[in-house]
């Protein structure tokens, strides 16, 4: 369990965030694996990798044993102490059997196996939770069972799942279909709760199987391996582990359950005619004739005739779904100058409605000059088209017409923030609708870097890119230098991007972006929109230039509030923006491990309406129940 606190630091004393984890850190594993590389997992006897997935059994040969582990144990037993502790393991995996009824197989089995000498483990003093395709009595060939070492007893249940409390769903776990399962081992209650639902459905609230047994603690050693085994008899099933997460603390990683390889019997057999190999290659050859006579005819016949759009084959892996350029021509009247809504570096950007449904767009055209091409077209398609939520731009569909590149996303009426508190504007925004903006901005953040199914890095959080919703709520948008890592895993960049004044000072030695990054962007953002003053400001003396640097002279002046917008005084408490202020300079903290993480800044901002007096070093991170809480 993590502990948020409050504590006192040099840099500053206010907002400095610790973690305290309840374990040794030492002793924490966790790891996400969305597929698998080579010398990633050591793989024993018949185990390989096919593409990214392992495949247990790949040998030929009659008999066949496979096995992967992670090579890093587990420690179930904690030094000096009577309880076991726990983890939590989820995975993909994928059994095709076409196994007859005659003929032994075993399925797939996660085990947890002592360290022993040499690189195999010991079989014989196993815990396995296995997913049989074995042939029983009462549960015909699809059971899960879990299978404690010799002589505690053996706990089996058909495969299924509970789509509710009281309805079972059963699985054929034979088919090749991708199946989830989460397996979690409750040290102290000596518990294996095990759960399995098709990839890609939520999981039940309630397990498959639950098994407990006192004796669990004498026959564990004290570290154990955790991986995968399989086994068959003869070439007549397949079985296949396509992704893996576990963490010791806490609840397994989520795993990206979306363009999974499926497998069929036509895929794994190993004993294809002559005739349809012979199909195979007729069909290559005529694809190729096809294509060289399609190449041909576009570069000697259609030279100078008007373009005609063609789905490419990487085009149709893409959500939402394209729409047609005609669409786009008609919903902006042409692309005329009354629908241009402005224009810069990347293009330019219109305004329209959809023909049918009347839907109010914005259509970002990237130029076929500007440094955001297709690379980042594509990477902003793959993260918005994905990403669901209130507090993020919602892309609507994209267009491409030869080297025309076009993103059709929600119309937002009240245009960008930065347009809305820097330059005299004509509406500036007050106080509460700042605050309600900065505060959407961090939830679409914190979304962004924990709640979704891969951990995104925005890269260019500023104001020019939080846009104004109908109702003046904030939304993050502009994803064209978004970049998505999997959970746990190492960041990398080969150059620094993003724009002056909101890139955070350790990206010019380290280049990997990170969540840490994006929280000093975030931090800037805050501190902008508190004081009315652009990141960079050349006309402001010598140190003054730099808004985060200025700010942070006047905190140690004691004259914080000094830095406020003058221009919206009287509108809120001097509390209120004390905390809007540090919560901003405590994002910008020099040493990016200082940092809070978004969720600890969302959880601060959600408590800036807290009646006198304001939180103080000593609270913990908590909002008191006479807060005075607004839905951001």
């Amino acid at each position: 369990m993590t502990v948020l606190h409050l504590i006192s630091c040099p840099w500053l004393p206010l907002l400095s965030v610790l973690l305290v984890l309840s374990q040794n850190p030492a002793m924490a594993i966790e790891f996400v694996f969305n597929g698998f590389n080579d010398g990633e997992i050591p793989l024993i006897e018949a185990a390989k990798l096919d593409g990214r997935t392992i495949l247990l059994t790949g040998a030929d040969s009659n008999r066949s044993v496979g096995r992967a582990y992670f090579p890093t144990p587990l420690t179930i037993k904690v030094q000096n102490s009577t309880s076991m502790s726990s983890f939590s393991t989820s995975f993909i995996f994928s059994i095709l059997s076409r196994t007859p009824e005659t003929i032994r197989s075993h399925g797939l089995a996660f085990f947890l196996s002592p360290p022993v000498e040499g690189p195999v483990p010991d079989l014989d003093s196993l815990i396995n939770v296995e997913f049989g395709t074995n042939f029983y009595q009462e549960f015909g060939r699809n059971h899960v069972y879990v299978q404690p070492p010799s002589p505690l007893s053996i706990v089996n249940t058909p495969a299924g799942y509970w789509s509710s409390t009281t309805s079972f769903e059963s699985l054929d776990i034979r088919s090749g279909q991708n199946i989830q399962a989460w397996i979690d081992f409750d040290g102290p209650n000596l518990t294996i709760n095990v759960t399995i639902v098709p990839a890609g459905t939520a999981r039940p609230v309630r397990p498959l199987l639950s098994y407990r047994n006192d004796k669990l603690q004498e026959s564990l050693a004290a570290e154990v391996f955790a991986g995968f085994s399989g086994w068959r008899w003869k070439p007549y099933e397949w079985q296949r582990v396509l992704a893996w997460s576990l963490s010791t603390n806490g609840p397994a990683p989520p795993l990206n359950t979306l363009n999974l390889p499926v497998f069929s019997l036509k895929e794994s057999s190993s004993s294809k005619s002559r005739a349809f190999i012979a199909g195979i290659s007729s069909a290559c050859i005529l694809v190729f004739l096809t294509l060289v006579v399609g190449i041909i005819y576009k570069v000697f016949f259609k030279k100078g005739s008007s373009a005609v759009e063609e789905l490419e084959e990487w085009e149709s892996e893409y959500w939402p779904h394209r729409i047609p350029l005609e669409v786009l021509h008609q919903a902006t009247n042409g692309f005329s100058k009354e629908s241009l809504l402005g224009s810069g570096g990347f293009g330019k950007v219109y305004r329209g409605a959809l023909p049918g449904s009347n839907l109010e767009v914005a259509v970002k055209c990237v130029s076929r000059t500007s440094k955001q091409g297709i690379r980042e077209f594509l990477a902003e398609i793959w993260s918005m088209g994905r990403l669901q939520h209130r507090s993020l731009v919602q892309l609507r569909g994209w267009c491409r017409q030869d080297d025309q590149l076009m993103l059709v996303y929600d119309f937002m009426p009240n245009g960008s923030l930065d347009k809305r508190i820097f330059d005299s504007p004509r509406n500036l925004l007050n106080w509460e609708g700042r605050r309600r903006v900065v505060t959407d901005v961090a939830e679409g953040l914190l979304y962004l870097h924990e709640g979704w199914e891969q951990q995104v890095v925005h890269r260019d959080v500023k104001s020019s890119n939080v846009l104004l919703d109908a109702g003046m709520r904030g939304r993050l948008g502009d994803f064209g230098l978004a970049r998505l890592y999997q959970h746990g895993q190492p960041t990398q960049a080969t150059h620094v991007v993003g724009t002056m004044g909101y890139v955070a000072p350790e990206l010019a030695s380290t280049l990997a972006p990170t969540t840490a990054s994006d929280v000093y962007s975030f931090g800037v953002l805050a501190l902008e929109v508190a004081c009315g003053r652009r990141p960079i400001d050349r006309t402001k003396p010598g140190n003054d230039q730099v808004l985060v640097d200025w700010v942070h002279g006047l905190y140690y002046e004691g004259q914080l509030l000094e830095a406020a917008d003058s221009r919206i005084a009287g509108e809120y408490r001097e509390a209120e923006m004390e905390v809007m202020l540090k919560v901003g300079l405590a994002c910008c903290h020099p040493n990016p491990k200082k940092r809070p993480s978004m969720r600890q800044a969302v959880h601060i901002l959600h408590c800036i309406r807290a009646p006198e007096p304001p939180p103080t070093p000593e609270v913990e991170d908590g909002c008191s129940e006479d807060n005075d809480q607004q839905e951001p």
